[in-house]
């Protein structure tokens, strides 16, 4: 009897998927984006048979999630694998369209040690900066300050939930998976140390059950202690455990965007915030026309992500958690005088 021989899944190191966007933009992949936006970070993701070993609720790379690893979309769109060869021969060829490249471990025991050679080469090949988007599950203290010295300059730690009974409810005992909030919490600590202030922090998903001051909150503590934050909206991933949680409605979004910019940018704190009982923001702490003028930039609605070397966000993954139209949820360009419009009618508040 003659056995056909199995195929061989593509395996890091010597392979990543990349994010859709980053193929666009990489030209391994066709396409264009809605209103002419602009990727300038290449987002990679390590890759193996076995895929994550959590059991995230809402991600599309869920280790409950049916189908093979390889095969699973992420944030709802396909990321296609390619060599680490072709992906700094593509970057090479491409120098002026990429700013900030970022790996993104999953769950996984090599992922540790594989990131800390994927940054390494990357780093040898080019003058571009390195952000990493680490799982704390798998790594030590002694894996940070390897990953600094294989030339990372920022730690993302996706905390993703705003209090610990949510993290424990959709990514940890909740859903039968390995992390913990404690862990994540020590994790982002030491790369606060390790990187610097303000070159480590963590992502947060609006919409995951929380109050609009529970996320608040945990955006402040997250600042206070010398991290940044980065902030989404959840989004249901098709065929995943959360397929069915709806979106947060608008002017939540629009209202924890306006309030994460203001503490990010020291305009104002938790504390001089006012809210319902509910939890509901009343109150941003600043003059009404202070606060006017800063929703007229249009800078709190978009994409809060790593810089470039020019130190503008290279990171701003075009419509990760919104389709393209009229709706965007995090804006990938300025927002012009019609969004503006747009936004202010969105928030439901009297904002003149």
């Amino acid at each position: 009897m003659i056995q056909t021989e199995r195929k061989k899944i593509p395996e890091s190191p010597e392979y990543l998927r990349m994010s859709l966007a980053a193929a666009m933009t990489l030209g391994l992949k066709p396409g264009r984006f809605y209103r002419n936006a602009k990727l300038y970070c290449i987002n990679l993701l390590l890759t193996y048979g076995a895929g994550c070993a959590a059991r995230c609720a809402y991600c599309g790379l869920s280790n409950k999630r049916e189908g093979h690893y390889n095969e699973k979309s992420f944030i709802r769109v396909t990321w296609p694998s390619h060599s680490l060869d072709q992906i700094i021969e593509q970057i090479s060829a491409r120098p002026h369209k990429v700013k900030r490249i970022c790996i993104s471990q999953v769950t996984h025991r090599r992922s540790a040690r594989d990131t800390k050679d994927i940054c390494a080469r990357l780093r040898s090949s080019f003058d571009i900066p390195v952000s990493l988007l680490i799982s704390p599950t798998i790594l030590t203290k002694e894996d940070l300050l390897d990953y600094k010295d294989a030339g990372a300059d920022k730690i993302g730690v996706a905390m993703d939930l705003a209090t610990p009974e949510l993290f424990d409810k959709y990514r940890g005992k909740g859903v039968g998976g390995p992390h913990k909030w404690e862990t994540y919490r020590q994790c982002l600590s030491d790369a606060i140390a390790i990187f610097g202030k303000r070159n480590a922090g963590s992502h947060f998903v609006t919409g995951m059950g929380e109050t609009e001051k529970e996320m608040v909150a945990a955006i402040q503590k997250i600042q206070d202690s010398g991290g940044w934050t980065h902030l989404f909206s959840f989004f249901p991933e098709a065929d995943s455990q959360m397929k069915d949680h709806p979106m947060p409605e608008m002017d939540q979004y629009r209202r924890i965007q306006l309030a994460r910019y203001l503490m990010d940018e020291g305009f104002s704190r938790e504390e001089e915030m006012a809210f319902d009982p509910s939890g509901r923001i009343l109150d941003f702490g600043l003059p009404p026309e202070e606060l006017s003028r800063i929703i007229d930039t249009g800078e709190p609605f978009r994409t809060s992500g790593c810089a470039g070397y020019d130190g503008q966000v290279a990171c701003n993954r075009p419509y990760a958690n919104s389709r393209p139209g009229p709706h965007i949820r995090n804006f990938p360009f300025p927002p012009n005088g019609e969004d503006i419009k747009r936004i202010r009618r969105q928030m439901g508040m009297a904002i003149s």
